[in-house]
């Protein structure tokens, strides 16, 4: 669909210069007409909708009151950003958002002097900041560093452990930090009011400022009086206004203020501009505003594919085989039903990995962390000590948050923890933050782990009950994407640890060409795709640790070429293992890897990209091909690719 409205005052602001050059009653329409144009937007696109939605008027008021680019702006979880692109020039590009060679769901430095800093995981905003608004003390600049957490964002370690700093050392050296608390839940504040906003002008302006300031010096003479002083302070503040943490962490708090009012916003950003030293301010902002389908369900309208902005009507997606998030949900249903030891936690991805019926049918032993990896696993290896049976349900990407306690916690007391690792491979549209391009190589390095690669839906409720019943730490990880539409067998049976399953032999008496394909996880299909063109032996390895090195011996020794199949890096992954199995040995028969480059992954479409990649039947036969002509060219026969 094409967005057909105008935007009068949007259209006169390409840079913040312009921004900057309207009056501030201009502002709050200029808001109106981005939200709308969001909403436009990505209903073409899709994208992430209800955060965006939700910081209009503070991107608005940021990019007025601060000097961006040269103040830096560090935006948490970057699909709030959306506004923030916009008003920095990258407007008419939202039309290519997260697609091949457009623009990012997220923060990039590359695509905008204006993206201080990358952002697709969370809770990294007050340390890039810190570290930026030091850098400006030690260069002697005024520059300002601006990080805008949210989103869930605050529930991380990381970003306590950033607070408990800056507030220390930005006080000493007097940066010009600024932390924004995007609350959008309404979790530790109460309802916003005139009362608090009026409170939050005063507090944070010149006279309020001035005589703190100059209390303070007056009675540095007199600990005792200066110490009633600030606790009475603190006593006068803590009944109106729930800082007393921040206070306490070395920031001076303002807020909450309401984070839609957007001259409360610009009064309350100019004042806290003038001041030195770490400042908080605690705004409140309702997911989705403006648009009633955000606002009155934001989980669905986070993350959403193309839909009708009129309606609200999100496009269907085509009806078949079942995502394999969707085989993990049915699957931990089904065994906590007949063994009462499972438990399961998430790090805030309860939805996304498929753990909502879980959740509801078993609320004692279901745990959402919160943005909390490291604790996640922790917590689960304590739980394992104890004799219950602990699955953690993790996106790639994300686990990569926790490897040490991976190792330490886990591995190394060989608990049987069970890791769910959704959103393996190639992601598509999210690119190279969401990318799970590295967990077999992370993974099959660790003692004691045991690695599995589901070639199909059916397959992986098997891995999954293979790895629940080990005795020890297990994973298996999976794609982004549906199965191949084979019958699930209801059965909770397990598959023989360590054992691959030769799907397809070279026919008999075959000796022109002897190819073994040795696929890894769901890149089976294609491999017994190029498999029936090459005449070719296919094998579905299955476990990349402890590797079947029997099967791998055999094929080695009876085929002139070896090729490895995986949706993983090639460096290290488990293309590696099989190499490093046949140098052991001394096998020398030549043997090709087909995985992810050395490099990070694209954004885009996931067909387009494993075609890209060249894990694809085409590529194989091409592979196969070329090896052979430079090999032994008279033995060649043509393939048709």
């Amino acid at each position: 669909m094409t967005d057909s409205r105008t935007y009068p005052l949007l259209d006169q602001v390409t840079d913040t210069e312009q921004l900057r050059a309207l009056s501030r009653d201009q502002l709050s329409p200029l808001a109106d007409e981005i939200r709308e144009f969001i909403i436009q937007s990505v209903a073409d696109t899709g994208g992430h909708l209800a955060a965006s939605l939700g910081t209009v008027e503070l991107s608005v008021a940021l990019h007025y009151v601060f000097n961006t680019p040269e103040d830096r702006l560090v935006w948490d979880v970057g699909h709030q950003a959306y506004s923030h692109k916009i008003l920095t020039g990258r407007r008419q590009a939202m039309a290519t958002l997260r697609q091949t060679g457009g623009l990012s769901g997220f923060l990039k430095r590359g695509e905008s002097p204006f993206d201080a800093f990358g952002a697709g995981h969370s809770s990294t905003s007050i340390s890039a900041a810190l570290g930026m608004a030091i850098a400006a003390s030690l260069q002697d600049s005024n520059r300002h560093a601006v990080a805008i957490i949210g989103d869930g964002a605050l529930t991380a370690g990381m970003a306590f452990e950033a607070l408990n700093h800056a507030g220390q050392i930005a006080d000493e050296r007097r940066s010009n930090l600024l932390v924004i608390l995007n609350d959008n839940e309404m979790s530790i504040s109460p309802n916003v009011g005139g009362m608090s906003n009026y409170l939050a002008k005063l507090l944070s302006g010149k006279l309020y400022t001035t005589m703190r300031a100059g209390g303070k010096k007056v009675l540095g003479a007199v600990p005792t009086v200066r110490q009633l002083a600030r606790r009475a302070e603190e006593h006068l503040k803590g009944m109106v206004i729930p800082g007393t943490l921040f206070e306490e962490l070395g920031f001076n708090y303002i807020g909450p203020i309401d984070g839609h009012d957007i001259d409360t916003l610009v009064t309350t950003l100019t004042n806290m501009k003038a001041q030195r030293g770490p400042q908080f301010l605690h705004i409140v902002t309702q997911k989705g505003k403006g648009y009633k389908p955000a606002e009155n369900n934001p989980c669905t309208y986070h993350g959403v594919p193309p839909f009708n902005p009129e309606t609200g009507q999100i496009q269907s997606r085509a009806q078949g085989a079942p995502s394999y998030t969707q085989v993990f949900g049915n699957w931990l249903c089904d065994m906590a039903e007949v063994d009462e030891r499972l438990v399961a936690l998430t790090p805030a991805m309860r939805e996304g990995s498929g753990m909502v019926h879980f959740s509801e049918l078993y609320p004692q032993r279901f745990f959402d962390v919160g943005i909390a990896e490291q604790h996640s696993v922790t917590m689960a290896a304590g739980l394992a000590c104890e004799g219950l049976k602990p699955i953690v349900a993790i996106y790639s990407t994300f686990l990569q948050r926790a490897y040490d306690q991976l190792i330490h916690d886990v591995a190394i007391q060989d608990l049987p923890v069970l890791f769910a690792i959704d959103r393996a491979g190639i992601v598509g549209p999210d690119g190279a933050t969401h990318a799970g391009s590295f967990d077999l190589s992370y993974l099959r390095c660790i003692p004691n782990m045991v690695v599995m690669a589901p070639s199909d839906e059916n397959e992986c409720r098997q891995m999954l009950t293979t790895g629940f019943y080990h005795h020890g730490p297990s994973a298996v990880r999976y794609p982004r994407d549906t199965g191949t539409g084979v019958t699930i067998q209801l059965e909770l049976d397990s598959l023989p640890i360590g054992k691959a399953m030769l799907v397809r032999p070279i026919r008999q008496g075959n000796q022109g060409q002897r190819v073994a394909i040795l696929a890894f996880g769901t890149t089976l299909a294609a491999a017994l795709e190029a498999g029936e063109r090459l005449d070719a032996s296919v094998v579905n390895m299955r476990f990349v640790k402890p590797l079947d090195e029997d099967k791998i011996v055999k094929l080695a020794t009876t085929h002139d070429l070896l090729i490895t199949i995986e949706e993983n890096a090639v460096r290290g992954g488990a293309g590696s293992a099989v190499s490093e199995c046949m140098a052991a040995r001394g096998i020398e028969t030549p043997i090709r890897h087909l995985g992810l480059p050395d490099s990070f992954n694209l954004q885009g479409q996931r067909g387009a990209l494993l075609h890209r990649y060249g894990l694809d039947s085409a590529t194989i036969c091409a592979t196969v091909e070329t090896h052979l002509e430079q090999s032994d060219p008279a033995r060649v026969h043509t393939i048709s690719v």
